[in-house]
This record gives structure tokens, sequence and C-alpha cells, in this order.
């Protein structure tokens, strides 16, 4: 199934994907934009130059690993609780709050006032803005949260940006590579594009929430605001 096919058996409510219009008689849709803009707003995130000169959002995730290696604060203000396991090349935002159990590898930039909850697993390459919540029994890696996203329980993130405000339900994972082992595509204005990524799980417009327990398949575009009922399988792109 393509990036605009519908599953008639957990059909997904609100606008799914950026830039799509949907056909309605069909279930089709196509893809036409692809920028940050069209999924994020960056004002006020404090990496810009990660996001600068980007032409399609997915773009960022190659950046993120060489972003951190060159601005990476030092030290950390984060309230730690019991013993936490943090790596060197971490750095934790005033107000921070780091909960017994949690293992963050890093790199790593934890914003202000976040929760990292007992049993987080913060692997290599990971940027979170202030007020996130990564939540007990999540995984992370190479990924950016925003401002506010919240993603609390047995979730993994890998190869993704998550908007501002998002909420990923209980269980939601956001996979990021092909049964096949190809590089991902996506559809843009009927056409496949190659993004030239193995690993790509998906970018996850502002405000979007995502139900309990859905499955997001690799090189998923999900629009501002959209809605993803729970237990949903969202194919992604082909």
């Amino acid at each position: 199934m393509g990036p605009g096919s519908w599953r008639p058996h957990a059909k997904p409510c609100g606008r799914p994907f950026g830039g799509l219009e949907e056909n309605a008689r069909s279930g089709q849709g196509e893809l036409v934009n692809t920028a940050l803009a069209d999924f994020f707003d960056l004002q006020g995130q404090n990496h810009e130059e990660l996001f600068a000169g980007v032409k399609n959002a997915w773009e960022v995730l190659p950046r993120i690993g060489d972003y951190l290696k060159k601005n990476l604060k030092n030290g950390s203000k984060a309230k730690l609780i019991g013993s936490p396991v943090i790596g060197e090349n971490v750095y934790l935002g005033e107000g921070t709050i780091v909960e017994p159990g949690v293992y963050i590898r890093g790199p790593a930039w934890i914003g202000k006032n976040c929760e990292v909850r007992h049993g987080a697993y913060i692997r290599e390459n990971v940027i979170a803005g202030d007020g996130c919540v990564l939540g007990n029994s999540c995984e992370f890696k190479n990924c950016v949260l925003l401002s506010g996203a919240h993603v609390s329980h047995f979730s993994y993130v890998g190869d993704s940006i998550v908007g501002r405000d998002v909420n990923l339900g209980a269980g939601v994972i956001l996979s990021n590579y092909r049964l096949d082992g190809q590089a991902i595509k996506v559809r843009v204005a009927g056409t496949l594009v190659e993004t030239g990524l193995r690993k790509f799980g998906a970018m996850v417009g502002d405000k979007a929430s995502i139900g309990c327990n859905a499955v997001i398949n690799p090189g998923s575009l999900i629009a501002k605001e959209a809605k993803i009922l729970p237990g949903t399988i969202w194919s992604g792109s082909k």
C-alpha cells in the first residue's frame, strides 16, 4: 500500500499527511509538500543550525550526529533521582528530572523541564526540546522531539522527528527499517522519491496524536494536528 492508502479495518481520522489532498472516492492521495514548515513550527526550538538549509524534512535525520558533536553543551542542571546511568556526552537542562533506571548513552541533548522516566533508554543522537516526556520503557535513537512532545509509555522512536505538543499513546512504535532492507521512498506529486535513507521512521507534525499500540511504518509523513486511531497499522511509504 502506498503512502496515501487507507486500511479499511483501521481508518485513521483527521488529516493524516502534511500536504495530502485525499481522493475521497479511491482513498488514494498525493503528497505535495515535504518542507519542515509543513510539519513543524521551529520558532524558539534553539537548534537553528540543525534545521538550516533543509529542503525536505527527513534530511535533518543524518545531520543530528554531526550537529551534536559540534554544539553539545557541557554539564548538567537536571535533578537525578537515585542512580540513573548517564554517558559522558549528555546535556540535561535546568528543571529536568531523571528517574531511577534510566540509561542515557548519548550523545544526547535534553532541554529544560523534561521528565525522563524510569526505564527510558536514550541511545545515540537524541535531541529533546523543553517540556518533553521521555517515558517508562521507551527507547529513542537518532531523533528529535520538539518542545512539549510526550512519548510516555512503552514506545520506540527511531530516526524520526516528533513535533511540538505531539502525544504518542502507550505502545506506539515509529518503525524505522524495512524488512527487505531497501532505502525508504516517499511519494511526492505522484512519484516515488528516494530519500537515500535505509533508516527513516516518521515525521509527526505538531499537535498530532497517535493512539495506543499503533504501528507507524517506515517513511510515514503525518500532518499537523492529525489523529490516528489506537491499534492502527499505518502503511508509511513504499
